[in-house]
Parts: structure tokens; sequence; C-alpha cells
């Protein structure tokens, strides 16, 4: 399939749900795997894909299977098997938000390492979609907590990984006891014969796709990524602006609606910038690259099919705001600089959950991509004030300046100050706007707030202390977790001013922190299910957590939820996949 016959999602003949969640977000063209996979998995074919990591196969299988599931029976119908808890989380997620206006859906991850207890009680809820590693799910069909009746499909995703890893045997057991009458789909991104002998044996019929993955090296171009954490995207965006050496500059986000955003953002903070994407006349998107051309704007904020084929030579920079999908996607978007033998430099934004990716656009650019640090304070500073600099002499260069030294020495002589301190009064006038010496808050990444001693936070709060509650977050020191990241979630998600988040105090295997005691039940509701560092929020008002130090639960050192206690006390066991007990007969 030609790049120029890949259809529309208008043209794959998703659910109108599902399609709405494609819609609303923007996404315009399906990548090779989906326009592929999605007509036989809605037609309910099985089907046998190859592809590498990171081609866009969770979609690919996520939205024909969506389409096809009666959200009504409250019974697993889709049973997604993944090699590891980082990828289970990664595809459940994904599916959470694809069927979001599927009433009443409810997709669980499963994997070792979790609380039993919580997967026992949404299990016996019901749930529509399970995903999951072969070793957790293998413990709850021995349990006989999970019950595979009501399946309709199961999707081996990365079965090569689950051949290393060890899994193979216990992926077969777990087809063997799936009903006969179901559909399957496997991919894998390459094709061992241990692979193909359980696509043989499980698969009816299959449609076959292998999608090749484009290589390149781009030796003009210098690759750095930045790691999310402790700060906004568009802060770090913003340091990085100021700090660079900057002709023009692209930067990728996923949909049409972030790219107005995004383009809106800079502009409040000075920059020339503006929106690039499919939703735009063809008009407007080429005055557009024409002032990129010319210089008259700086940074063009682009999706990807917008920015097919543009070829501007000063383009000095792009920026991978939003990862992309798959990593041909990342070649054609750092392929737009670096043109006609000029260096360009890529940065890429991974967050903690995304490096997967990273290792997969490394391997399809055949190039390490180097970690990066945000500028400085200092980086700012100096940069704004060689700015200034080069301001001064071009005026000084260009201009008659006689009739303002005239002033200035009457002004000296009306006053009796010296022109040192006259100049320096002009040059604080000059740049109170934007201060050549940047105060902290513009570059201060939130400070992580220890639980030994109650501090205030760092901003100053709109809400007084007697309007604030204690809540409780089931996230922290052990999850990666920063006070930035939980401030981040709860603002973005729960559209709560971040002047009105409170202390933040961070414990091992959980976090408190202090907001509005009006909260309404809706937003409460909707942060349980954000995920931050891996973890859902799960927040509920705190019942005493911070009053001892005996109830921080990083105490319960044997029986944590991923520590090296579950090793010894953990449901799976620890021997070889080949010497485990089978799964039993139905």
């Amino acid at each position: 399939m030609s790049e120029e016959n890949v259809p529309s999602f208008k043209e794959l003949s998703l659910a109108p749900a599902v399609f709405k969640v494609i819609d609303e977000v923007g996404y315009e063209t399906p990548t090779p795997i989906q326009a592929q996979s999605i007509p036989p998995l809605l037609e309910g074919r099985d089907l046998l894909g190859q592809a590498q990591t990171g081609t866009g196969k969770t979609a690919a299988f996520s939205l024909p299977l969506l389409s096809r599931l009666n959200p009504k029976l409250k019974a697993p119908q889709i049973l997604v098997l993944t090699p590891t808890r980082e990828l289970a989380l990664q595809v459940a997620e994904a599916m959470q938000t694809y069927a979001r206006h599927l009433k009443g859906f409810q997709v669980l991850p499963v994997y070792g390492g979790q609380n039993m207890g919580q997967q026992l009680r949404q299990l016996q809820r019901g749930v529509q979609a399970v995903v999951g590693t072969p070793g957790r799910i293998q413990d709850h069909l021995r349990r006989g907590t999970l019950k595979l009746d009501k399946l309709s499909c199961i999707v081996i995703d990365e079965a090569d990984e689950m051949l290393k890893m060890g899994f193979i045997d216990d992926v077969d057991q777990i087809l063997e006891y799936a009903p006969e009458q179901r559909q399957t789909a496997l991919f894998s991104a390459t094709m061992p014969k241990e692979v193909i002998k359980v696509a043989r044996k499980h698969l009816n019929d299959p449609v076959e796709i292998r999608i090749k993955s484009k290589t390149s090296t781009v030796e003009t171009i210098s690759q750095r990524f930045w790691q999310v954490k402790g700060l906004h995207k568009l802060d770090a965006l913003t340091r990085i602006l100021e700090a660079e050496e900057i002709d023009g500059m692209l930067i990728f986000v996923r949909t049409k609606v972030a790219t107005v955003e995004l383009a809106e953002k800079l502009e409040a903070r000075g920059f020339s910038s503006a929106a690039l994407n499919g939703d735009m006349t063809q008009m407007l998107r080429e005055k557009t690259v024409e002032q990129l051309k010319k210089g008259t704007l700086d940074i063009v904020v682009a999706t990807d099919v917008a920015a097919r084929g543009l070829d501007v030579k000063r383009i000095s920079h792009v920026v991978n705001y939003d990862i992309p999908y798959d990593t041909e996607a990342y070649i054609h978007r750092i392929g737009r600089t670096g043109r006609a033998g000029r260096e360009g430099k890529a940065i890429l934004f991974v967050a903690p959950r995304e490096k997967r990716m990273l290792a997969a656009i490394e391997r399809a650019t055949r190039q390490p991509i180097k970690a990066m640090a945000l500028p400085s304070r200092k980086d700012i500073t100096n940069r704004r004030i060689n700015q200034f600099k080069e301001q001064i002499s071009a005026a000084m260069e260009a201009e008659d300046l006689e009739f303002f030294e005239e002033l200035i020495d009457a002004y000296q002589s009306e006053y009796d100050i010296g022109h040192r301190k006259i100049a320096a009064t002009l040059a604080y006038l000059l740049q109170k706007e934007r201060p050549l010496n940047p105060d902290e808050a513009f570059v201060e990444e939130v400070r992580e707030e220890r639980p030994e001693r109650s501090t205030s936070p760092r901003r100053e709060r709109k809400t007084s202390d007697d309007q604030m509650q204690t809540y409780r977050i089931e996230v922290g020191r052990k999850h990666g977790v920063e006070p930035g990241n939980i401030v981040g979630a709860i603002s973005n998600e729960g559209k709560i001013n971040s002047r009105d988040i409170g202390r933040i105090r961070l414990f091992d295997q959980f976090s408190l922190v202090d907001l509005p005691k009006n909260l309404s039940q809706d937003v409460l509701h909707k942060l349980k299910g954000v995920w931050v560092c891996d973890e859902q929020l799960q927040i509920s008002p705190d019942a005493g957590s911070y009053k001892s130090p005996a109830n921080d639960f990083s105490k319960r050192r044997k029986f944590g939820k991923s520590n090296a206690g579950f090793k010894k006390y953990g449901t799976r066991s620890q021997k070889p996949a080949s010497k485990r007990r089978g799964i039993p007969k139905k």
C-alpha cells in the first residue's frame, strides 16, 4: 500500500463511538500496520502481523476490536497478552482512551507485583478487556477468577519478546484454555520458528501482514532527548527556545487541536509561532510556510500530515513535543532539518513510559540519542545578555544617535548623575518585559517536599489553608514520582489551577497533597483513574497517613507492590516456564 493510497480513518468503518475519539483528538492518517490490520480484524478474521515496535500496533488491534465489543456484557471479551508490565499498562491506557465514548467500558491491566486483591475486586465488578502478562493471567486462570467463556478475541503482542523471556509455553497454554470459537491476532517483530509454530497451531486461516520499517542514518542531524519529569513540557520548551541558537523551528505534536493550543501558548510567551494542520485551507498553509521561509515567522507547530513534503532550509531545529506513534514518522519529522548539507538539531521529549519507543527510534536511525539537560538559569541569563549586547552594537552602528547623546549629556548635567548610572537605568527599563536575569520562578523545577517537616508551597496560593483538605494518592518515591509530576497531572486532568494545589509530601508508596475542599465528585472520580509514573492516583481523602511515621507503608517491605519481597511472597512461581504446572483442563 503506497503512501498515496492509505485510507483515512473515516474510510475504515470503525464504530461511531470509536471514530468519535479519533476525530476529537485529530488523528489524520493511519499508519501502514493500522491501515492493513483494521479491515480484516473488523471482519472477524484471524491475523498474523509482522511489524517492529513503534509502528502503531496498539491502535491497529484496539480500534477494530473495540468497534466489535458489546459494552453491556460485563465479562472479558478481549484478552491482550504482553511480555512486560510496562507494555500492559501502555496498552490498557490506550484502550481506555479509545473507548471513552463506549458507556460502561472497563479495561483491567494485570501483572505480577501488583496487589492481587485489587485485581480480584475489579474482575468481580466486571471488565470487558483484560491486558496482562502471561504469568499473572495464568495465576487468575488457576484460581478461577478470570473466566474466558465470553471471550471473542485474543491478541498476542510482541510474540518474539515472549519467546525471549520464556513465556511462549505460557502463551500456548492460555490459548489452549480459551474458547475454540474466537478471533486471534498475533503480532511479532520477527518470526522465529517457535512463534510460527504457535501461529500455525492456534490461528485459523489468518490474514498475513508484513510491514517493512524504513531505517535511516541521519548523519547531519544531532539528536537529543529530554526525559519528561519535574517540569511541564511547555516550560521545558520555553527554556530551550531561550537558550538555543535557533534560526527556524518545527515542532511536532500528535493532533490538530494541539497545534493551535501550543502555538497560541508560545505566542503568549513572546515567540513568533503559528499552527500548521490539515483543517487549515491550502492557501493558509502555503502562507504559513512562506512566512517561515522569509523569516517573518520563526516557529511552526505541525502535525505529521501537514508537514509532509515541507522543505524550508532555515529550519535549524525539529522538536518532537509529542513522541510519534511509529519510527517512520520520527524519521520523516527530523528529516525536515539538516537540509542542503546544513547541520540540523532534533530534540525529542520522552515520558518515562515512552522509553520503548525511544529504543525503537535508536534502532531505526542506527544512532544513539543522547540525553540532554535543560538549560539552567545561568544559561538563559548568559544568552539574554549576549543578545542584549548584540542589540546595542547593531543600533550603535546603524542609527544616528546624536540627538540621544545630547539628551543624556543634558540629563547628566541637570541631575549630576554619572553616565554609568544613566546607562544602567535605561538598560533596566529596556529589559523590564523580558529580564536579562530571570527570576527563579521562570526556571525552577518544583522542589520535593519531605514528610519530615511541613512545608509551604513555593507558589503563592489563592486558596487559604482553612479551605484546603489533604488527599492521599497511591504513587510515591518508589515509583519515581516528583512533585512536578503530581502538580501537572492534577492541574491538567482535574482542571485545577496549579496555584490552588498546596503542600505535597512524598512517601515511599504514596503521597499526600493538599487540595481545595470544594472539589466535585466528578473531578475526584476523574483523578482516580489518572496515571502518574505507571500508577493510578486512586485519590481519596486522607485518613491520617501523615500523623504517624508508622503509617508510612514503605515500612512493609515484605509485601510491597514492587520491591524484592515479592519474589519471595508473590504468587508467581520462580520456576522456569517449562517446569511450571499447567493450567487446569476445562
